[in-house]
C-alpha cells in the first residue's frame, strides 16, 4: 500500500534536523576561522571609526519563541535613540556601518550565534519581541518552530526593505502592516518545507545577491 509522499520538513524529520545542525555547525566554525583576519580587520575599523562597542547586541526571538542575543557588528553610533527598523539613508549609520550594511560584513558574527545553536546559516530572520507580539496567532508557532537563520528566502525578497521603508509616509506602518505579514507568512513556509538542499540553493541565491548589490 502506497502512502502519498511529503516535503522533508526539517522541523519534523530528526534526520533532516541533524544533518542541517551538522552542517550548520561545520561551515560556521570554518568561516570563523577562514574569516578571521576579515572580522579582525571590521572590529578594528570599528573602533576607529566611531566610539562605542564593536558589536552590537540585541534580544532577538529563536526557536520555539525563545529569546537570545544576536550578534552584529555595530553600525549605528553608539546608544542612538530611533526605530527598531533602518529607514533609508538612516542619519544614525557610521560611515564604516554604511559599507557593512551594503556588503552585508556587518552580519559575519551571526557565525557565533549559528555555532552556539541560536541561530542556523538559513531560517528566517530574527525579529524584535516587540513585533513577534504581532504576529498572527495562526502563524506565530509554525513560524517559530526552527531555528532563525542569517539569510532566507524573505531576505532576499526584501533586500531593499529600507529604501522600500523610506519611500513609505509612515515607514513603521508600512513595516508592520504590509512587510511583516509577508515575512511570517514566508517564515512559516520556510519551516514546513525547508531541506539542506533547499538550503544551499538559498545560501548561493544569497551570494549571487551579495555580489549584485556590493
Amino acid at each position: 500500500m502506497s502512502t502519498a509522499s511529503s516535503p522533508r520538513c526539517t522541523a519534523c524529520w530528526p534526520d533532516a534536523a541533524v544533518a542541517k545542525r551538522l552542517f550548520d555547525l561545520i561551515a560556521s566554525a570554518l568561516g570563523l576561522v577562514l574569516l578571521s583576519p576579515l572580522l579582525l580587520g571590521v572590529a578594528l575599523w570599528i573602533r576607529l571609526d566611531s566610539p562605542g562597542p564593536v558589536f552590537f547586541r540585541q534580544e532577538r526571538v529563536g526557536r520555539g519563541g525563545r529569546p537570545f542575543r544576536i550578534h552584529k557588528f555595530r553600525t549605528m553610533a553608539h546608544g542612538a535613540p530611533g526605530l527598531q527598523l533602518t529607514v533609508g539613508a538612516d542619519a544614525r549609520i557610521t560611515r564604516a556601518g554604511q559599507l557593512l550594511r551594503r556588503t552585508r560584513l556587518d552580519e559575519l558574527p551571526q557565525l557565533l550565534d549559528v555555532l552556539r545553536g541560536e541561530m542556523s546559516l538559513v531560517g528566517p530572520r530574527p525579529e524584535v519581541p516587540r513585533y513577534v507580539a504581532l504576529y498572527p496567532a495562526g502563524l506565530r508557532e509554525r513560524a517559530l518552530a526552527v531555528r532563525p537563520g542569517i539569510t532566507d528566502p524573505a531576505s532576499l525578497a526584501f533586500i531593499d526593505e529600507a529604501e522600500r521603508l523610506a519611500r513609505a509616509a509612515d515607514p513603521e506602518r508600512e513595516y508592520v502592516e504590509v512587510i511583516l505579514p509577508l515575512k511570517v507568512r514566508a517564515a512559516a513556509e520556510y519551516a514546513e518545507h525547508a531541506t539542506l538542499w533547499t538550503d544551499l540553493q538559498v545560501l548561493a541565491r544569497t551570494l549571487r545577491t551579495l555580489l549584485r548589490h556590493g
